[in-house]
Parts: C-alpha cells; sequence; structure tokens
C-alpha cells in the first residue's frame, strides 16, 4: 500500500516532485517505526492562490504560505495508536498542502536545491500531521532534529 497520494491542482504533473516526496514519505514512516501501518497522506500540489484561499478558509489567514498541514488525529491519539499498534484499518495521517512556485522560490532564496526545499516541506509536513509544532521554542527543540534526521539519512543536504 503506498503511503500517500498526490493530487494536482492548477500545476503541471512532474515525475520529479512525485520521486522526491516518494522517498521523503518512504523514510519519514521508516524513522518514525510506521512502515507497517495502514496510514497514509493525500498530498495537493498546487499554486500560490490556491494555497492562499485554503489558508483563508480554514485559518483565517489571508496570505499565501509554503505548505499547510492538515492533522486528522491529536498528537495523543496518534501516540496511542501507534503504541498500540492499532493499524487494522486505513487511516489518513492527514492532508500536506503545497505551493511548488514557493518552493521554487525558497530553493533560490536559501540557495539550495528544489529538491532540498520540497523534501524540507515534506517532513517539516509530515511531523505536523505527527503532531509537532514549532511555535514555542521547545517544541521547535523536538521538531527540527527530526526534520533534520530524516533529511540527513536521505542525505538531502542544504547545498
Amino acid at each position: 500500500m503506498d503511503k500517500f497520494e498526490i493530487q494536482y491542482l492548477d500545476i503541471e504533473e512532474k515525475k520529479e516532485y512525485e520521486e522526491i516526496i516518494k522517498k521523503v514519505v518512504e523514510e519519514c514512516f521508516k524513522v518514525e517505526g510506521l512502515e507497517d501501518s495502514k496510514l497514509y497522506i493525500s498530498i495537493t500540489l498546487t499554486t500560490p492562490e490556491n494555497i492562499r484561499k485554503y489558508n483563508r478558509e480554514y485559518r483565517n489567514i489571508d496570505k499565501e504560505t509554503d505548505v499547510l498541514s492538515f492533522p486528522m488525529f491529536e498528537k495523543e491519539e496518534l501516540e496511542t495508536k501507534i503504541k498500540n499498534k492499532d493499524f487494522e484499518n486505513i487511516d489518513i495521517l492527514g492532508d500536506m498542502v503545497i505551493s511548488i512556485p514557493q518552493v521554487e522560490v525558497q530553493a533560490k532564496e536559501y540557495g539550495h536545491s528544489f529538491e532540498r526545499e520540497l523534501a524540507y516541506m515534506v517532513v517539516h509536513s509530515f511531523y505536523h500531521l505527527m503532531g509537532y509544532d514549532h511555535i514555542k521554542e521547545a517544541d521547535k527543540l523536538r521538531m527540527r532534529p527530526k526534520e533534520e534526521n530524516v533529511l540527513n539519512k536521505l542525505n538531502i543536504t542544504r547545498n
């Protein structure tokens, strides 16, 4: 069973996007011990205009952003599910919405590859779906090392 499905909304389909996403999602599931779960992620690749619409509709923030994450579980609920290996049913871990044009802009801005930026968006969103956040410094200190660990295992570096 695939761990994700990709939809394209107003952007061109590219095998490159799918290859990057596949290796990152698979590594995230592996690192978190979820390979045998029936969890999967819905991923929408889209435009800044569409992401702004979602941001306005679901978060009351009327601006573009790079990625939106919509988890289906509370952190504690998911931790219990994982601890009990409660994977009888197919469950959606959550939805990711990624602005591909914004990934391109940020890759140039930060001086690294498109692959690195897209991989980071996916791993960052994955950990939001897992219940992690980065608003408080203490939470950021738990989330960032997890993100870097996945990217390092894949040898996807900043340059």
